[in-house]
């Protein structure tokens, strides 16, 4: 079969000349070759520095925008009734606590890779502002609080501990001031996963933040980094406590409306992290076994409506399923297959969310980051 080349260039306009009418736009299409043919290979998208910047621009715009803001706040009195940059000055901006942390991620995530970004020194400038000693005292104290000691369980103690191990992993001396200044709430999110996990009997499957699967696999990869083997241990017990048994899992239900996590692919993408290779691929082949077929396809989530804050959580699985799949793949020939599927997944969402409306502009950018990061030729 004949084979075409599409070269789709990268652009990145930030207009000068804006009429009254008109907004600034900027477009994010990366530059990709393709090659289509009876199996209809997949671009490889690429995050290059024209990318960082205007991914950039997401967590910048909103990590500093109080409102409109979720508290998601239990009241005990009206005492608790303050403003969300009192509440939380290290991350009350982007609409809500989780986000503002992935937001951070995101930038500090994007300087380990193009420290020759355009605004370099305002990101480093922010993050040393936001994640300061002071700062991070007030975080810890709302968790202490009588009726927050569960507050954003698990999805954003999740993104801290990324945070966290991001900036252990990164050579700067603003790194290792940043994580000497995150530490107390790292600690101390570290020692409510210990104290929780036991007591947790059952898995939340769900596609959202409660998602027990998600929650782990990030917390396993930074105690996995920072050598931390009592979290380790106890997240690795607990994975095969919650799913060594599990089959079948039902893909073909995915997504639930409101999903932006796979739950049969956060699950599979856990175990890859916890179980040997020879485990896994049997646990698998139980599992998911249409995994392993190279014809095997999964259509894209559609988003309806971008201005609906919970529609738009569509482009989010998207962007989790490509990660997830090329975690399953990692180092498994046999599912390389996969990784078109996971190309596939970002290609589709990454130009919508550049110029995307607030309801997905202040979190979908780390979603895409963290895809973009998971890919390999």
């Amino acid at each position: 079969m004949q084979k075409y080349i599409i070269l789709l260039a990268i652009a990145l306009a930030f207009s000068c000349n804006i009429s009254n009418e008109s907004k600034q736009k900027n477009e994010f299409v990366l530059a990709l070759n393709s090659t289509f043919n009876d199996t209809e290979a997949y671009n490889i998208p690429k995050l290059n520095l024209e990318g960082a910047n205007t991914l950039a621009e997401l967590p910048l715009h909103c990590m500093n925008t109080e409102y409109p803001n979720r508290l998601s706040q239990t009241l005990g009195s009206d005492n608790d009734l303050k403003p969300p940059s009192i509440l939380h000055p290290a991350f009350y901006g982007c609409f809500d606590w989780h986000s503002a942390v992935h937001g951070h991620w995101s930038l500090v995530s994007l300087l380990k890779s193009f420290p020759e970004m355009d605004k370099a020194e305002t990101i480093k400038k922010k993050l040393l502002q936001n994640i300061s000693k002071e700062h991070i005292e007030i975080e810890v104290a709302y968790f202490f609080g009588k009726h927050n000691k569960s507050y954003e369980r698990t999805y954003g103690w999740a993104w801290l501990l990324k945070l966290a191990e991001e900036l252990h992993t990164w050579e700067s001396p603003i790194a290792k001031k940043l994580e000497h200044n995150l530490s107390p709430l790292t600690n101390l999110i570290v020692s409510k996963y210990v104290e929780f996990l036991p007591k947790l009997n059952y898995p939340v499957r769900v596609g959202e933040h409660p998602n027990t699967a998600f929650g782990l696999s990030f917390a396993w990869d930074y105690a996995n980094t920072v050598n931390n083997d009592v979290l380790k241990g106890l997240i690795e017990q607990r994975a095969k406590d919650f799913y060594l048994k599990d089959a079948g899992c039902p893909i073909t239900w995915e997504p639930s409306g409101y999903d932006f996590l796979s739950p049969c692919l956060e699950e599979a993408a856990l175990m890859k992290r916890v179980l040997t290779t020879v485990e896994f691929k049997a646990w698998l082949n139980l599992f998911l076994p249409q995994l392993r077929d190279k014809n095997f396809v999964i259509e894209t989530g559609k988003v309806s409506d971008r201005k609906d804050g919970k529609l738009v959580h569509l482009d989010g699985v998207n962007f989790s399923r490509a990660w997830s799949l090329n975690k399953i793949a990692e180092g498994l020939p046999e599912y390389e297959h996969l990784r078109e599927i996971a190309n596939h997944h970002i290609n589709y969402s990454l130009p919508s969310i550049v110029n995307d409306s607030y309801e997905g502009g202040h979190w979908l950018g780390s979603f895409a980051i963290y895809a973009l990061n998971s890919v390999s030729e």
